[in-house]
């Protein structure tokens, strides 16, 4: 049994450096906190679930990272160096921790749970939920190619494609029919981007990439 065996769902973690896993942690712990909200406000414990499992995929990172540090160490000054990162790692794992304490408010109930919405509906920016028509020019592109958030000032958080769950998508990402995007931004940058997903207007940027 490998050392890595808890880390990941295959192999590929086992061969990243410390700063790969690291980095990995931090592109979780920027979309997480925003998925634990999104779990609240549409009181979906779907989108919980994937808060926790990504939890436990941040645990696992930072269990690899700590076995990497150690078997790196072999003088004093190793191990200052790579204390530093460890602080980093822990500080991730701090942030999905909190994120998976939000979600364990959907416990309490949608009825039992009303302050959120009161409490978030003056806040500049809100996380939304759409789905991305037949109809809409959007799909077939790359969310790079269509520059979405300059576009919409809307940034796309989270893909949910089929069962499968895509988590601060990359600007190669191609946008589907049928894709339920988690996205966040301002009202009127929401409303600009369902017209588009809707196919209700063309998106200005020609020619499609298809």
């Amino acid at each position: 049994m490998s050392f890595f065996d808890p880390l990941a769902d295959g192999d590929e973690e086992e061969n990243l450096t410390v700063r790969e896993l690291l980095t990995e942690m931090k592109d979780i712990s920027e979309v997480i906190v925003d998925l634990a909200y999104a779990a609240l406000l549409f009181n979906s414990h779907e989108i919980g679930a994937e808060v926790k499992h990504l939890e436990s995929k941040v645990d696992q990172l930072n269990y690899g990272i700590k076995i990497k540090a150690m078997m790196a160490s072999r003088t004093m000054d190793d191990a200052v160096q790579l204390s530093g990162l460890l602080q980093v790692a822990e500080g991730a794992a701090s942030i999905s921790k909190a994120a998976a304490d939000i979600v364990g408010l959907l416990e309490l109930g949608s009825e039992k749970g009303p302050f959120l919405s009161y409490v978030l509906r003056d806040a500049e920016e809100k996380i939304f939920l759409l789905s991305m028509s037949g109809a809409s020019d959007m799909k077939g592109n790359t969310i790079g190619h269509l520059s979405v958030e300059s576009e919409t000032g809307m940034r796309i958080i989270a893909i949910k494609r089929g069962i499968r769950w895509i988590y601060d998508p990359e600007p190669e990402e191609k946008l589907k029919e049928g894709d339920m995007l988690v996205v966040r931004g301002t009202e009127d940058g929401y409303t600009r981007l369902c017209k588009f997903a809707q196919g209700v207007e063309r998106w200005p940027i020609y020619p499609p990439e298809q």
